[in-house]
């Protein structure tokens, strides 16, 4: 590279990406290019933080992609969808905005000119798999450069660096990595290192607030949320104002053990409030709503939209094909969910839907028949035992 070459960095302001800002200046006397991608992880004051801090530290430009909505549409929906945990637990908070954001980046990059593009990922984790594969896919002419990666640098070595620059930021030593998003909080470092340890009261960034119990109604619309205790709001102002009602019983929160993509283990906490509730809740209101079969593939086409998704293979055709599956499946899910909130804990009530298929006229379960006979059931178990019957008599030895 020369020295007018520009670099576009994705920047979030932490300590990796802080690093990489005089970093890069010095060592390929480029132009310098932040960029943030807001996926409802930041107000607008911290925005405006961010962006002074960018400059503070000696970018030459900072530019903000506001995609909250569009990451809902794109992405989260289909995760409600699903109702995609990751090893039955983790939302995939981080996982979900780390592949969004790299596509809006690397679109970015190539509408600047840019001739590189850089990310602050350790070499350790699951970010810098995913930003790789995406730039690859859409800018694949463009050179990522990856400085914490590349000089295995600790946390230290990048304060100390930092010092010696004339920046020193007390946020800079804080003991865990915190991530926020519209779709989660992912807590890392200290007890996360280890496989015993829990993390303490204080590591959670929400703290309990409140001691009572609370009854509150989530309405969803062929599968999307609408409604929160009767109001109508968009489903990303939903979640937002579900995650701070909920967050205040201290909810939502747990801690993930995962394979990661480069295969080994790892552990991190979360709280998710808004998306463990909503999930929790849109499959409570599929039980009702979908035939057997329709839960059944639902789960397994989920479980492999999580693990690509989890994996950085957003972009791949199939993501698109199974989308289309999931938001088919949705037609019948409309109806209002009931959820009783308490310290550390949520239950699901009941539900209500036109399309209830517990439907009473045919028969209440383990109580009365009233659309088949005592022998037409007789004659039903008959059939379905020949199978086991075929089998048994061919195969016995007695």
């Amino acid at each position: 590279m020369n020295n007018s070459n520009k670099i576009v960095l994705a920047f979030s302001g932490g300590l990796d990406t802080s690093y990489c800002v005089p970093y890069l200046k010095q060592t390929y006397g480029a132009e310098i290019h932040t960029v943030l991608v807001n996926t409802g992880g930041f107000s607008k004051e911290e925005l405006t933080e961010t962006e002074k801090h960018a400059y503070n530290l000696g970018a030459d430009t900072h530019n903000t992609l506001e995609q909250t909505e569009k990451f809902y549409q794109k992405i989260i929906k289909y995760l409600i969808f699903g109702n995609i945990l990751k090893n039955d637990t983790y939302p995939l908070s981080v996982s979900s905005e780390r592949v969004f954001q790299a596509v809006a980046i690397a679109n970015y990059a190539k509408q600047i000119g840019a001739d590189a593009i850089a990310h602050g990922s350790t070499g350790a984790g699951n970010d810098q798999v995913r930003f790789d594969l995406v730039f690859n896919v859409i800018a694949p002419e463009l050179e990522i450069i990856t400085p914490i990666r590349d000089q295995k640098l600790s946390r230290e070595q990048e304060v100390e660096f930092l010092q010696q620059q004339g920046y020193d930021f007390e946020w800079a030593e804080a003991k865990y990595s915190i991530n926020k998003g519209l779709w989660g909080t992912s807590v890392g470092g200290a007890e996360t290192l280890t496989s015993d340890k829990p993390l303490p009261e204080e590591a959670w960034p929400s703290q309990l607030k409140k001691t009572d119990q609370q009854t509150i109604t989530l309405e969803f619309e062929k599968g999307e949320p609408v409604a929160l205790d009767g109001k109508k709001l968009p489903p990303v102002e939903l979640i937002q104002q579900l995650n701070e009602l909920a967050s205040d019983y201290a909810v939502g929160r747990d801690v993930h053990v995962g394979d990661t993509i480069i295969g080994i283990k790892g552990r991190v906490g979360f709280e998710a409030a808004a998306p463990m509730i909503l999930i929790k809740a849109h499959k409570q209101l599929e039980k009702h709503v979908l035939t057997k079969w329709q839960l059944y593939w639902k789960k397994q086409l989920a479980e492999w939209y999580g693990m690509m998704l989890h994996e950085g293979q957003y972009l791949d055709p199939v993501m698109r094909n199974i989308e289309q599956f999931l938001a088919d499946t949705q037609s019948n899910v409309t109806g209002s969910v009931t959820v009783n909130l308490a310290p550390y804990q949520f239950t699901i009530e009941g539900i209500t839907s036109d399309n209830d298929l517990m439907d009473a006229k045919f028969g209440d379960y383990g109580e009365m028949n009233k659309s088949w006979s005592g022998e037409d059931v007789k004659g039903f178990a008959k059939i379905l035992s020949n199978q086991i019957n075929i089998h048994k008599s061919v195969n016995s030895h007695d």
